[in-house]
């Protein structure tokens, strides 16, 4: 499991970023794919 911070989340439209804690690219996050309701600037662990 990874660990980010949420960059931008758009909840009328679905989707957003999440900026990886590791340096790595931002990864794309669509409504459907979560757990629980994100916001900008949450820690969120993730698998991709």
């Amino acid at each position: 499991m990874q660990q980010g911070t949420v960059k931008f989340f758009n909840e009328t439209k679905g989707f957003g970023f999440i900026t990886p804690s590791n340096g790595d690219a931002e990864i794309f996050v669509h409504a459907s794919g979560l757990i629980d309701n994100i916001r900008e600037n949450d820690t969120v662990n993730y698998d991709v």
